[in-house]
């Protein structure tokens, strides 16, 4: 099996970058305030962000970031969640993966959660 390749995580709202490869919002809400068109992605995956319930409860409080990493890995065993998780497990064996969104501390969002999945896996 081929080596997974660089998995990063970013903010939606950051500029491009050559370096980022696929592009790919991981939020279920589309961010306020950014055209579509200015998002430059490669896809939106919807069906790997959190449920609005956990996303809800964990309101990006650190303190509650080891459980929300618990719960989030949960849920990621759903069919839906799991294939587009392996979607994302396919764009990132295929060159660099920029996970993104639009929440301002990236270190303790879903992107986090998924890059360190994606990278644990290769």
């Amino acid at each position: 099996m081929p080596a997974t390749s660089h998995v990063r995580i970013g903010r939606v709202y950051d500029p491009p970058s050559a370096a980022d490869g696929a592009r790919v919002l991981v939020d279920r809400i589309w961010p306020r305030g950014l055209r579509k068109d200015a998002a430059r992605l490669e896809e939106w995956a919807k069906d790997v962000a959190p449920s609005t319930e956990l996303r809800t409860w964990y309101g990006h409080d650190p303190a509650k970031f080891d459980e929300f990493r618990r719960r989030y890995a949960a849920e990621l065993q759903g069919p839906e969640q799991a294939a587009a998780l392996n979607r994302l497990r396919a764009l990132a064996a295929d060159g660099p993966l920029t996970l993104l969104t639009a929440t301002r501390e990236v270190d303790i969002s879903q992107a986090a959660v998924l890059a360190r999945l994606l990278t644990e896996d290769a």
